[in-house]
C-alpha cells in the first residue's frame, strides 16, 4: 500500500481559530505543536485524530510539529512500541523531520527543577503508602487531609529526595509531592505526586535513575523546554490544566505553553481503552496488536484501510469541545468511498461450488476480456480463462428457491459475468444429501453476456475457471464487538463470536495470486480485500478490508 504525502487541507474549528488569532495578534510568530504518545502500546484510531490535528495545524500555519515520547514509566515501555508509533505516524502521511524528542531527554533538568521546588517550600517528601495517600486525598465532596510529613524541613526533604535518587529506598516507600492545597476543589491540586521510587531499567537511560517523574510533572515542562505554543490534548486532561499552569508558574521554564482540550474520539462497536486493547492481546482474543479486528492503526493498515480514508474520516468528524459517539459507519463510508474509486476489480469465489458445462467442448479454454475498473477506462482490461469446469459461489445456488431468488436454480438461466448465459440441468449430491456439483448448459450465442434474441436474465454471477484459478485463504473480518456500546469493565461478554470467518478453500484469479503489491482490490460482489503478511508462495491469504455495503449492524441486531 502506498503512502502519499499529506497536504494541508482547509478546515475551521475552535482550535484553529485560536491559532489564527494568536498569529494575527503576534502572540506567536511561529506555531509549534506536538504529538506526545506514551510508548506503552500501539496507537489506535483515536490517536489518528490527535495526530491529524497536531500535524495538520503545523502544516496549515507553516509551523512545525514535534513527535515526543513521554517515556516516564519504564516498566510498561518497550522499543517495539516506539518503533510502531513512528511507523504509524509515517503511514498516516506525516513527518516530524528532525524534531524527535523524549521526556527522558530532560530527566536531569526536571530533577534540578524538583530540587528547586523543595528549596522554595513548594514540594516535600512523603512517607505515606500509596493507599494512605489515596485515602487522605479525599473525594469530590470531601477535602483531603494533610500528610503528617507535609511540614518537613527543607533540608530534610532535600536529603531524602537525593537519597531517593541514589537508590537507597525500596519501591513505594517515599514519593515527592507538590505542596499546593489539600482542600482544593480540583483533586489534581491536592498535593500531586511529582516523583516516585522505581527501581527499573529504562529503555534509553538504563539504570541511571531510581526515581521517575510523573506524567503531569514531565509533560508540561517538556512542552516548555521545546517551546510548544499550543499543547493540544483531549478533554480528560481539562482538570489537569490548573496543575499544568501551576508548575509552569513555579518553575524557571524557558517558555509558557497554553493547554487546549478537545473531545476525544468515541466509536460505536469499538473500545479504545489502552487497558482493554492490551488485555485483548494478552488474553488471546485477537492474534496481536495488528489483528485486523483491532482499532489500532497497525490493525487498520493490515486490514487494508487506506491512510487517506482515515484522514478523510478525521476531517469529517471535525474537532469539538464536547464528547460524543461517532457511528463506525462513517469510518466505513470513508473507506468504501475511497476504495470504490481506486481499487481494481477482480473475481474470487469464497465458498466454491463446482459446475460442469456439459455442452462445452472438453479441453477447450477461452480467454475472455474483463475490465479492471468500470468507471476508469484508463485502468484497462485483463484476460480471464473460461472452460468446461467452473466454480461459482455456493450461495448463488438454491435447489428449492423462494420467490425473488433470481440466481442459479434447476431450470433457471443466469448470466456469467463477461461470459455466457448458463442454465442448471442437474444437481449432484453426496451421501449426506449435500449439493457437491452442478450440471449446466451454456448458450454459445450469448458470448459477452448478451442474448442476440433479446431475452433477459435477472442475475449476473461471478465465477472462476476450475483449472486456471488458484487456491487462497480468505479471512472475513467483522466488528470485534457485537454491542454498539461495549462495556470496558466487562468487555468479554460483548465480543462478537462471528468477528472472524476463515475460508480456507477459496479460489482467486491467477493474477491476484501472483500480485505482491499490497494494493487493495475489489473482489466483485464480495467486498474489498488485501493480501496478508501470512501469505505463502503456495497459498496467499487475503483479508477483507470491508464489505460492499454495511450489513453488520442489521445482522447482529445491535445487541445490548
Amino acid at each position: 500500500m502506498t503512502t502519499e504525502p499529506v497536504t494541508a487541507e482547509a478546515g475551521r474549528d475552535f482550535i484553529r481559530d485560536i491559532v489564527q488569532a494568536d498569529l494575527s495578534s503576534n502572540k506567536h510568530s511561529r506555531i509549534v505543536t506536538r504529538f506526545p504518545p506514551e510508548p506503552n502500546g500501539y496507537l489506535h484510531i483515536g490517536h489518528a485524530k490527535s495526530i491529524a490535528l497536531n500535524f495538520g495545524i503545523a502544516q496549515e500555519f507553516a509551523g512545525k510539529c514535534h513527535l515526543r515520547f513521554d517515556d516516564t514509566n519504564p516498566t510498561k515501555e518497550e522499543q517495539e512500541y516506539i518503533d510502531s508509533i513512528q511507523a504509524d505516524v509515517h503511514w498516516l502521511g506525516y513527518d516530524w523531520g528532525t524534531d524527535l524528542y523524549y521526556a527522558s531527554d530532560y530527566f536531569d533538568r526536571l530533577y534540578d527543577w524538583a530540587e528547586g521546588l523543595i528549596k522554595t517550600g513548594d514540594a516535600y517528601v512523603d512517607d505515606q503508602s500509596q493507599e494512605e495517600i489515596r485515602v487522605n486525598r479525599g473525594t469530590l465532596t470531601e477535602p483531603g487531609k494533610n500528610s503528617p510529613f507535609r511540614d518537613r524541613a527543607v533540608d530534610e526533604n532535600l536529603d531524602l529526595f537525593r537519597r531517593m535518587k541514589a537508590g537507597e529506598f525500596p519501591n513505594g516507600t517515599r514519593v515527592l509531592r507538590a505542596k499546593i492545597d489539600m482542600g482544593a476543589g480540583n483533586i489534581n491540586l491536592r498535593d500531586p505526586v511529582l516523583y516516585r521510587i522505581l527501581h527499573a531499567e529504562h529503555p534509553r537511560t538504563g539504570t541511571k535513575w531510581s526515581i521517575y517523574p510523573s506524567y503531569d510533572y514531565a509533560h508540561g515542562q517538556s512542552d516548555a523546554i521545546e517551546g510548544i505554543t499550543h499543547s493540544i490534548c483531549t478533554l480528560e486532561f481539562e482538570d489537569h490544566r490548573p496543575l499544568y499552569e501551576w508548575l509552569l508558574d513555579k518553575l524557571p521554564v524557558p517558555s509558557k505553553p497554553r493547554q487546549y482540550e478537545f473531545a476525544r474520539l468515541n466509536l460505536t462497536y469499538t473500545l479504545l481503552s489502552k487497558r482493554v486493547l492490551t488485555q485483548l492481546v494478552r488474553d488471546g482474543h485477537v492474534s496481536g496488536w495488528d489483528d485486523p479486528r483491532m482499532p489500532t492503526i497497525a490493525g487498520l493498515k493490515r486490514r487494508g484501510v487506506p491512510s487517506a480514508a482515515v484522514r478523510e474520516f478525521v476531517k469529517r468528524i471535525g474537532v469539538a469541545k464536547a464528547n460524543s459517539v461517532v457511528d463506525v459507519g462513517m469510518l466505513e463510508f470513508c473507506i468504501r468511498e475511497l476504495l470504490n474509486k481506486t481499487a481494481q476489480r477482480r473475481m474470487a469465489v469464497l465458498r466454491p461450488l463446482k459446475i460442469v458445462i456439459e455442452n462445452y467442448p472438453e479441453g477447450q479454454v477461452e480467454e475472455l476480456e474483463a475490465v479492471n475498473h468500470p468507471d476508469d477506462p484508463a485502468a484497462g482490461t485483463r484476460k480471464i480463462s473460461f472452460g468446461r469446469e467452473l466454480y461459482i459461489e455456493r450461495d448463488d445456488f438454491m435447489e428449492n428457491p423462494p420467490k425473488k431468488f433470481f440466481r442459479l436454480s434447476p431450470g433457471n438461466e443466469v448470466r456469467l459475468r463477461y461470459a455466457y448465459f448458463i442454465k442448471c440441468t442437474g444437481v449432484i449430491k453426496n451421501d449426506a444429501g449435500e449439493v457437491v456439483e452442478l450440471r449446466c448448459t451454456y448458450d454459445p450465442a450469448t458470448k459477452g453476456g448478451n442474448a442476440p434474441d433479446g431475452r433477459k436474465v435477472k442475475a449476473t454471477m461471478h465465477w472462476l475457471s476450475a483449472a486456471q484459478s488458484m487456491p487462497a485463504e480468505i479471512r472475513v473480518y467483522n466488528q470485534l464487538f457485537a454491542n454498539p456500546s461495549p462495556s470496558a469493565a466487562n468487555f468479554a461478554v460483548d465480543l462478537n463470536p462471528e468477528s472472524l470467518e476463515v475460508l480456507p478453500d477459496a479460489r482467486i484469479e491467477p493474477s491476484v495470486a501472483s500480485d505482491n503489491s499490497g494494493e487493495v482490490m475489489q473482489f466483485e460482489r464480495q467486498g474489498y480485500f488485501v493480501r496478508d503478511k501470512d501469505s505463502t508462495p503456495g497459498k496467499p491469504v487475503f483479508n477483507r478490508t470491508i464489505g460492499l455495503r454495511d450489513t453488520f449492524a442489521k445482522e447482529v441486531g445491535g445487541k445490548g
